[in-house]
């Protein structure tokens, strides 16, 4: 299986790639065979290098060794490491070809290509309504179950999702985390605050059908539609 040149390498007879060590060389033809000498005891997933073995143990035993030091979230792999770096970091390599938004890592930039495409992939079993990411579906699906299993445990109201949970506790802390840049004003919700800032910017995204006056909120176009209703007696 394999050739002996005049430099004393081992050459692959399949794809031809050279080796000046046997070891790395016999290694190397387990791709080619399907050969896997390293099979976990857990899962009798087999691979051909140890190294690959103990990498996927981690999945069995939960360790992270791999930490960040800004923020010690820690991780099994290196390379996931290094991906969550790129947060802190705030380089965002990836853009949109079409808005020219940006993101750090590239199943970031996939995901926010479906706004464009109107891709939905993800779709309920129960109603078919899809969604573009999963964790809507996921969210969506507690709908169905009617099951609220997070509890406020200052007033026991209960909701389906925790983030609802947490933004409901807001109303217990007084908490507004969410300041305009502008006039400094805080909301205790991130929509509000989205709301506010077109008081400065002067969107009207909300446009009436019958006379196209717009609004930049909701409920004013919901108040002015009211104009054009016929009350009949």
């Amino acid at each position: 299986m394999f050739i002996y040149t005049e430099e004393k390498l081992q050459v692959c007879e399949v794809c031809m790639k050279s080796y000046s060590q046997k070891n790395s060389f016999n290694m190397h033809m387990f791709i080619h065979t399907g050969k896997n000498i390293h099979v976990c005891e857990v899962c009798e997933k087999s691979f051909y290098q140890k190294k690959f073995l103990n990498t996927h143990m981690r999945i069995h035993t939960g360790d992270k060794t791999h930490a960040c030091e800004l923020c010690k979230k820690s991780f099994n792999r290196k390379s996931n490491l290094n991906v969550h770096m790129l947060i802190h970091i705030e380089e965002k390599p990836y853009m949109c070809v079409v808005c020219n938004k940006s993101f750090s890592q590239k199943h970031g930039l996939k995901t926010h290509m479906r706004v464009h495409t109107g891709e939905k992939p993800y779709v309920c079993e129960v109603c078919k309504k899809s969604f573009s990411v999963k964790r809507s579906l996921n969210n969506h699906m507690v709908v169905h179950t009617e099951e609220k299993s997070h509890v406020c445990e200052i007033c026991n109201k209960s909701f389906r999702l925790k983030a609802y949970l947490k933004v409901h506790l807001l109303i217990h802390t007084g908490e507004k985390p969410h300041v305009c840049e502008v006039c400094m004003k805080s909301f205790s919700r991130k929509c509000g605050l989205n709301e506010h800032k077109l008081i400065h910017t002067g969107e009207k995204f909300h446009i009436c059908e019958v006379c196209k006056m717009s609004f930049s909120r909701k409920n004013n176009l919901n108040r002015h539609m009211r104009v054009h209703i016929v009350v009949k007696s």
